[in-house]
C-alpha cells in the first residue's frame, strides 16, 4: 500500500504552524532583549555622572598632568563598585559640545589657571550649570581666577579661589590631619610634598566653607621674593602669626550644589599616595551628592608604569 500525500490544504496548515511558532520565538527573543537593554539603561540612569575636563598641557613631564590624572581618578571612581559613572571629556578644554555638560551631577576641571582657564570664555554658560544646582571640583592651577568676573564666580561657585598678590604657590609637605567631614571618610593622617597653595581668597566670614586639608605653613615657604604667586606683606604677616591656612575645602552653595577646591596636584606621581588619592575620589562624590562609604572610596593604588600612562 502507498503511503498517504499531505493534501494542499494540510500543507497550508502545517506551513502556518511554523511560522507562528517562528514569530512566538522572535517575539519572545526581542521581549528579552527590550528587557536586557531596559535594565542596563535603568543602571546607567540610577548612576551619578561624574565629567572631567582637562586642559592643555602646562608644565613638563610628570607635573600637571591634566588628561593623565583625570584618567587615573575616573577610572578609580568607575572600579570602585560605587553607583557612579565617569567620564574624561575627549577634548582638550571646554567641551565643544556644551550639552555633555547637560545631565553631569558634578564637573572636575584640572586645567591651567588664571588668563589660561578653560572657563573665561565659558562662564555664562557653566554657571547656569552651577545655578541647575550642579556640583564642581577644581584642582590645583584651575583654582587660579582672573579678578573680576571670573573670581566672583568661582566665589560663588566653590567659595574660594588662589588670588594673584594674595595667595602663594610654594613646594612643601603639610602634615594633614583628619576633620570631622564625610570627605575625610577612611583617610588617615598624611604628608605629600606638593605646590601646595595657600592664602587663598574665601567668602565672607567663610560662609558655607568647611576646610578640608589645613596646615601651619613653615616660614621657609616664604623664602622668595614679594611677586604675583611667591609672597606679599598680607601672607608673611599671617604665617608669622602662625595662621592656619586651608588648602583644600569643601562649599556648599544657597542653591544646594556644591564646590570643592583643591591646590595639591602640581606632581603628578601624588596621586600614588592612597589616602591623597582616596580623599579626592571622597570630595568628588561628595560634590555629586553621592553617599560616601565610611570606608571611604577603596580603590587600588596605581603601578608605576600606570602612573606613566597617557602622561601630556
Amino acid at each position: 500500500m502507498g503511503k498517504v500525500g499531505l493534501t494542499s490544504s494540510s500543507k497550508t496548515v502545517a506551513l502556518e504552524g511554523r511560522l507562528i511558532l517562528q514569530m512566538k520565538k522572535l517575539i519572545l527573543n526581542m521581549f528579552m532583549i527590550a528587557v536586557l537593554l531596559s535594565g542596563a539603561t535603568i543602571e546607567a540612569a540610577d548612576k551619578s555622572k561624574v565629567v572631567f575636563i582637562s586642559g592643555k598641557p602646562s608644565h613638563g613631564r610628570l607635573a600637571h598632568e591634566h588628561r593623565a590624572g583625570n584618567m587615573l581618578l575616573a577610572n578609580a571612581l568607575n572600579d570602585s563598585g560605587l553607583s557612579v559613572q565617569a567620564t574624561v571629556l575627549e577634548d582638550i578644554g571646554y567641551p565643544k559640545e556644551d550639552s555633555v555638560l547637560d545631565d553631569a551631577d558634578t564637573i572636575v576641571i584640572f586645567c591651567t589657571g588664571h588668563g589660561g582657564h578653560v572657563l573665561n570664555k565659558k562662564l555664562k554658560e557653566f554657571d547656569a550649570l552651577m545655578n541647575k544646582g550642579k556640583g564642581v571640583v577644581m584642582i590645583h592651577w584651575a583654582t587660579e581666577a582672573v579678578k573680576g568676573d571670573p573670581a566672583e564666580k568661582f566665589l560663588e561657585w566653590m567659595g574660594g579661589f588662589c588670588d594673584l598678590h594674595w595667595s602663594v604657590n610654594p613646594h612643601w609637605i603639610p602634615k594633614f590631619k583628619p576633620r570631622k567631614h564625610e570627605i575625610w571618610n577612611g583617610v588617615n593622617a598624611f604628608s605629600v610634598n606638593d605646590e601646595w597653595y595657600y592664602h587663598m581668597r574665601f567668602v565672607k566670614n567663610m560662609k558655607g566653607v568647611t576646610p578640608i586639608l589645613t596646615d601651619v605653613p613653615p616660614a621657609s615657604t616664604l623664602k622668595r621674593s614679594d611677586g604675583a604667586r611667591s609672597g606679599n606683606p598680607t601672607v608673611r604677616k599671617a604665617v608669622a602669626n602662625g595662621k592656619t591656612q586651608h588648602v583644600a575645602w569643601a562649599y556648599e552653595r544657597s542653591n544646594g550644589g556644591r564646590g570643592f577646591g583643591f591646590t595639591g596636584g602640581h606632581v603628578h606621581m601624588n596621586w600614588q599616595n592612597d589616602d591623597n588619592r582616596k580623599l579626592m575620589l571622597n570630595a568628588i562624590l561628595w560634590t555629586a551628592k553621592v553617599t560616601i562609604p565610611k570606608s571611604g572610596v577603596v580603590s587600588r593604588t596605581p603601578t608605576k608604569d600606570e602612573m606613566h600612562e597617557n602622561l601630556d
